[in-house]
């Protein structure tokens, strides 16, 4: 499967904002983006070109892919598939991209990022109502409960992440976190405001509408 292999905090100061792809890291002191916040390359500090038009549309799209992970047909399949759905298609597609499995894992706190959240899905270590899942795309519901295997919830990184999920925004209100038994329930969809990150998907709309 096609992924981003190069440093991670690039992405971040390329957009100009934290998109929290390195977990814990974010929050600290060493983050890129509080000590290089201009943009990567040779002349990212002192070459600041306006964006406009296009441009900004590009970059809001070019955001969001970069916080959710996934790459440009994943996301081109999304948006295809938020236009045939009833209701507000900017919205629809950002509700989408967060009731992905790796998505959920990683608000659950169960890893730090999405993309530790991925590994852990692929590798089998996540259940969805008792049964491994293994597809991170698969979209979660109302009700589902998101548990780990017995032999995964002994991993330190996995209980060191869920004790540290305070320091990360904790738990969004759609989803209830049962720390002790290491799982979590899927208590409602998640609604627009559930999602904190400054996005206009507006743009993004307006982007694939040309």
């Amino acid at each position: 499967m096609a992924r981003y292999r190069e440093a991670k905090c690039r992405l971040c100061r390329r957009e100009g904002m934290k998109l929290f792809l390195k977990g814990d890291r974010c929050f600290r002191d060493t983050c890129a983006v509080e000590k290089r916040n201009f943009p990567p390359g040779q002349h990212g500090r002192d070459h600041r070109p306006k964006v406009a038009g296009y441009g900004v549309q590009l970059r809001e799209k070019q955001k969001v892919k970069r916080i959710y992970r996934v790459l440009e047909n994943q996301f081109a399949n999304y948006f295809a598939k938020a236009e045939k759905k009833k209701g507000i298609t900017g919205e629809t597609l950002l509700l989408s991209l967060e009731c992905r499995v790796d998505n959920v894992v990683c608000r659950l706190g169960f890893a730090p990022s999405r993309d530790q959240a991925r590994q852990l899905v692929t590798h089998g270590h996540i259940l969805v109502n008792g049964k491994k899942l293994n597809i991170a795309s698969a979209e979660v519901k109302a009700g589902d409960v998101i548990s780990l295997r017995e032999k995964t919830k002994k991993n330190q990184q996995v209980l060191d992440s869920v004790g540290s999920v305070g320091g990360r925004g904790g738990i969004p209100a759609w989803l209830e976190l049962d720390a002790d038994g290491l799982k979590g329930t899927v208590v409602a969809l998640p609604k627009r405001e559930d999602i904190q990150m400054p996005i206009d998907e507006q743009l993004i709309v307006e982007l694939y509408s040309k």
